[in-house]
């Protein structure tokens, strides 16, 4: 299968019914010839309604650690996103509610099966870090990222870039001194 026809049978899942009786579509940007992939969360509320991914301020912040423009982070056959969900899951009492488990299970393999020219996958925040790196996960997401030499040349683990993170990364000031130059070194050498 294509990466459009796996799209439109994860749109026609029962389970996407409300999202697809509204007119709402998966929110990704995939090309078989993207080099880097990035593996965030799931939309937001704002990204679902705009369709772009990570259009918001989080986005601001990946792309300043990945050191690129625009027009390279929305260049898809530079760069492919996939979320866990490809549709917003909703609000809970503290925040977004979690991706649904069953969009990274039954449709990430049949995705990644398309996407033969990534070197490097970017795994943003907790779920894409356990999903993806399973028990070789150390013991919580900080020292993970810490840790994030210990999966190249495959993964790179790191922090969600939201805004809610800020006391993180203050109480971290490694991440940004050391972990995000290193980033920015990687994706520049698959890009170059």
């Amino acid at each position: 299968m294509s990466i459009n026809e796996i799209l439109a049978s994860l749109e026609n899942d029962v389970r996407n019914q409300s999202y697809t009786s509204r007119g709402i579509r998966p929110v990704c940007q995939l090309s078989p010839k993207a080099k880097i992939l990035i593996i965030g969360q799931a939309p937001g509320a704002k990204v679902e309604a705009s369709g772009i991914p990570f259009a918001d301020k989080s986005g601001e912040t990946l792309k300043r650690w990945l050191g690129v423009d625009d027009q390279t982070f929305y260049d898809a056959d530079k760069i492919a996103i996939l979320p866990m969900d490809l549709y917003f899951p909703g609000k809970g009492k503290t925040g977004d509610l979690p991706p649904r488990k069953f969009v990274a299970e039954e449709y990430h393999p049949l995705l990644l099966a398309e996407l033969k020219e990534v070197k490097l996958t970017i795994l943003i925040g907790k779920y894409a870090i356990e999903h993806y790196l399973g028990d070789r996960v150390k013991k919580n997401a900080t020292e993970t990222i810490r840790a994030y030499s210990e999966y190249l040349p495959v993964y790179f683990p790191v922090v969600h870039p939201s805004p809610l993170n800020f006391r993180w990364q203050r109480k971290n000031p490694w991440f940004e001194a050391e972990t995000v130059p290193a980033l920015q070194r990687a994706v520049a050498d698959i890009l170059k």
